[in-house]
């Protein structure tokens, strides 16, 4: 239960730690709720409760810009580097110094790897790539079976899906009910025809739009429509050993979100769902201007504001956050001033819970800052230990990722005069970004062309390889790569994706006890974690041979392969270039959900931190193995979820204050 005192608590008037900022001395704001992070986690857990009638302090360290490119889905490589929306986080690939400066992405005056974040409202999901892609089965079937909730099973989590979900792809069936059982139901009546019955379960009444690129604009060039018909067609007949059209089942085949084919994680040949709506973005920061328009008197979004710890009492109970109320107080924003003293922290109380949903960095930080973490961490900077709990910040998880580049011996017709960013002052806007403004053209797509899931080894049980084909020139992430994509035209790129990777070795830990400072962040890449027998890097490897097939199949319009580049041959050569060259962009697990038994779990499967009442992680920080392919719709799914978890528990103290009430208590 999460029955709150009426009274104030003590612990707030007592002097803070070494190195805290002084509190300034003004009356205590008190919500519901309090949610600190603004993203895929806490953006839709604010709006939901708020929807139900609470009030709710939604805190955001970032900013709120309105940005053309967060607007524009092709500017999406532009917004991560926008200097009004970004944070700039350096990460260790390797521990070793030698290995990690191997990488051409290696920035020496961070001694890292940057990592794109967001620092704005809606968080990651205001610049990240829209692809809106369901976890494996097996992903939500796996914590259902380490925790023993049966909520978790997969065909329960669909419902959360649908629940979101507002598809605009596939034509909305006559009968779609919300009810899991009802639609199962229905689901096996044999000669009910699929336009009546949503055999792919779909959702069509949710906030997050989902689409499809145009078709169409293939059309326009005549190179890409030779790769991706042709070529992946050929080479995909070769891998499932059958023929295989990119118009084939169109109520399937086409769809990995299709209920009949995602569960089974099938290879294939995709197109890629996006979260855009009329050609725009659409996401968290979308919901939460609508909800705050409906429920101004419930929902309070407050950015600029850093949240430096959890405030916990005597009793172990979360009452209120304490935090910054400053522009560019983190000192990963870019315009941050990194000297001079902290300005004067804020208090804020929450009458009921408080959710932490700030990421895979920053939500292991904000609990160690609060005393919560491993108790050697937190006595090595002087941070008094309220719980120790050994599993926050590790158990680092992400993807591999790697670029396979290839030179055409012509600019891509489809991308011809359109300059991928907004116009300077007196500068008229290019033809593409005119289409754009009628929700038409290049602009409306994230670039990626087509999708391809297989397997990189024969006995696994679910693809694990998803590789996306774009026209454009990308090998990672560094400072400056958003203008090497605009700039090249006549380049085509596989990416390529693994998923399921097995290495858990990576650790967030702190950098010191002052909340402005990011958290050191390593993945112990490889063998320097746990993938020591090679599996993860043989699966890219393979991925990268898979991409050069295609390629091969397309016959004239090649010149040839820049990246790793023809002198790369054979298995140990592409897999030192995985090794040097491989990178990430879904961080996840920090803050795992385990089983009350497990000494390394930090919440359980109702999101509640271990040894802490009215506290709560809601983000990518919670799973316990990386899920599915893009992790933001598994992000979306848990906030629902969470947000049900929620209610639920707020309902039933209601219930249970009213009937000691009523037994004269």
């Amino acid at each position: 239960m999460n029955e709150r005192s009426d009274t104030t608590p003590s612990f707030l008037s007592v002097a803070p730690v070494r190195g805290r900022p002084p509190v300034e001395d003004t009356d205590r704001e008190e919500f519901d709720y309090v949610i600190v992070g603004s993203g895929a986690g806490g953006g839709p857990v604010a709006a939901n409760l708020a929807e139900a009638g609470h009030t709710v302090l939604l805190l955001e360290a970032g900013g709120r810009e309105e940005r053309l490119s967060c607007e524009v889905p092709a500017f999406h490589a532009l917004a991560t580097e926008d200097e009004s929306l970004r944070w700039d986080l350096f990460v260790r690939h390797y521990d070793d110094d030698v290995r990690q400066r191997r990488d051409t992405k290696y920035v020496a005056e961070h001694d890292g790897i940057w990592y794109p974040r967001a620092g704005t409202l809606g968080g990651c999901a205001t610049h990240n790539a829209m692809i809106t892609v369901c976890p494996h089965a097996s992903d939500w079937d796996t914590i259902a079976r380490l925790t023993g909730d049966e909520t978790w099973r997969d065909d329960r989590m669909r419902r959360w899906f649908q629940r979101l979900e507002h598809c605009t792809y596939v034509r909305r069936p006559l009968l779609s009910p919300r009810n899991p059982r009802l639609a199962a139901a229905l689901e096996q009546l044999p000669l009910v025809p699929k336009t009546i019955v949503n055999r792919g379960r779909h959702g069509f009444d949710g906030w997050l739009s989902t689409s499809l690129a145009d078709p169409r604009l293939v059309l326009r060039d005549e190179r890409l429509l030779q790769i991706i018909i042709e070529a992946a067609g050929h080479v995909l007949a070769e891998t499932l050993g059958r023929p295989l059209t990119i118009f084939e089942g169109l109520d399937t085949y086409f769809d990995p979100n299709d209920w009949r084919v995602q569960g089974g994680a099938p290879q294939g040949l995709w197109m890629v769902p996006m979260s855009t709506s009329g050609g725009r973005r659409a996401g968290v920061r979308e919901r939460l201007g609508e909800v705050r328009a409906r429920h101004p008197d419930r929902l309070v979004v407050r950015s600029a504001a850093l949240v430096t710890r959890v405030l916990i009492d005597e009793t172990g109970t979360a009452r209120g956050v304490e935090f910054l109320d400053a522009r560019h107080a983190y000192r990963a924003d870019p315009q941050a001033d990194a000297g001079g003293p902290p300005p004067a922290a804020r208090q804020v109380l929450a009458r009921r819970e408080i959710v932490l949903s700030a990421g895979a960095f920053n939500t292991p930080q904000l609990l160690m800052l609060s005393g919560i973490g491993p108790r050697e961490e937190l006595e090595r900077h002087g941070i008094p230990v309220r719980i120790d709990l050994p599993g926050v910040g590790a158990n680092l998880q992400d993807r591999y990722e790697a670029g396979v580049v290839f030179e055409m011996d012509e600019d891509f017709a489809l991308i011809e005069n359109c300059g991928f960013e907004p116009p300077g002052p007196g500068v008229p806007e290019d033809r593409c970004l005119a289409e754009w403004r009628n929700g038409k053209g290049v602009y409306t797509s994230n670039g990626a062309v087509i999708g391809v899931t297989a397997k990189s080894r024969p006995g696994l049980p679910v693809s694990d390889l998803f590789l996306f084909g774009l026209p454009a020139f990308f090998r990672g992430y560094y400072p400056g790569y958003s203008r090497d994509l605009q700039r090249n035209r006549r380049f085509f790129t596989w990416a390529v994706l693994k998923a399921h990777t097995r290495n858990a070795a990576g650790r967030v830990t702190l950098r010191g006890d002052d909340p402005r400072d990011p958290p050191r962040i390593s993945f112990r890449y490889f063998d320097e974690g746990d993938d020591r027998d090679g599996s993860d890097l043989d699966a890219v490897v393979h991925g990268i041979e898979l991409a050069r097939r295609i390629m091969e199949r397309t016959g004239t319009g090649v010149r040839g392969e820049v990246l790793p580049g023809k002198a790369v041959r054979g298995a140990e050569e592409l897999r030192r270039f995985v090794r040097d060259e491989a990178w990430g962009h879904h961080a996840s697990c920090t803050a795992r959900i385990g089983p009350p038994g497990d000494p390394m779990a930090v919440v359980d499967s109702r999101f509640r931190v271990r040894g802490i009442r009215g506290l709560r992680v809601v983000d990518a920080s919670v799973f316990p193995r990386i899920p599915g392919f893009f992790i933001v719709t598994a992000v979306y799914m848990i906030a629902e979820k969470a947000s049900a978890a929620i209610l639920a528990d707020a309902a039933d103290a209601l219930r249970t204050r009213a009937g000691f009430r009523a037994h004269g208590g």
